[in-house]
């Protein structure tokens, strides 16, 4: 079974990054894969099986998004209602005071997976749809802390980067082995220049991007939706289906 392998080449990246060891600038290290693994597998084992035509790659956790539910892009509602998952989750093994993790309890909202959950939904109206021929995976399931501030996998000392990205692409041509698809869609710029560098020139695997939802970005905040299904109609993952779209609506 597909989903089989996904479980098991997410146990090996997990306890590969948790041997590793990362100092300042980082002040705290949430590895979910650890503390939510139960979410986390049954993510995988409900919609990680069979092949997928088209697989969207993230960066790493988000504070409120898989930092508390163990899901990508993992906003609370979204997890809960649409994808129907529920479960306990743990708690760091060095927790953050300034990003706690609370789970479902969590009140704060991630604008990211609210935007790209919230695209799928209205284009495929439910989980199920959408999974038959797609997946979403976080290219590293680390999230790094300097105090309440995020710090990105690429920000961090080269001789912290370098095995961090071994390890991560090791695991994404896994995941890419086991779905085989056509298409891996980096969610950013550097998600996609990382899915190129793990999956090679000789790869069949085709590879894009879309524009990040994170608020952060200005361009993000100007219809992202809409900009975002244009990327995917431009490069041929998506048919130029407006007429669905409103008829999701």
């Amino acid at each position: 079974m597909t989903a089989s392998a996904l479980i098991a080449a997410a146990r090996k990246l997990s306890a590969t990054v948790d041997a590793m060891r990362f100092a300042a600038p980082a002040t705290h290290v949430y590895n979910p894969l650890d503390y939510a693994w139960g979410i986390h597998e049954s993510y995988l084992a409900r919609y990680g099986d069979g092949k997928k035509r088209v697989v969207f790659l993230g960066m790493n956790p988000g504070p409120f998004g898989m930092v508390q539910t163990g899901t990508p892009f993992g906003e609370i509602a979204v997890v809960r209602d649409w994808l129907g998952l529920a479960g306990a989750v743990g708690t760091p093994t060095w927790p953050n005071p300034q990003r706690p993790v609370e789970g479902f309890a969590c009140a704060r909202s991630e604008v990211s997976g609210r935007r790209l959950w919230g695209l799928f939904q209205q284009r495929f109206g439910t989980a199920d749809a959408f999974f038959a021929d797609h997946f979403v995976a976080n290219y590293c399931p680390l999230a790094f802390f300097v105090g309440g501030r995020n710090l990105t996998p690429d920000k961090l000392p080269a001789a912290e980067q370098t095995p961090l990205l071994a390890a991560c692409d090791q695991h994404l041509r896994e995941l890419v082995a086991a779905l085989e698809p056509e298409w891996v869609i980096g969610i950013g710029a550097w998600a996609q220049a990382r899915a190129q560098a793990a999956l090679g020139a000789a790869s069949k695997v085709k590879t894009g991007r879309i524009l990040h939802p994170s608020p952060a970005s200005p361009a993000a905040n100007r219809g992202w939706s809409e900009a975002a299904s244009r990327q995917l109609v431009e490069l041929g993952v998506w048919p130029d289906d407006a007429a669905s779209l409103n008829q999701a609506e």
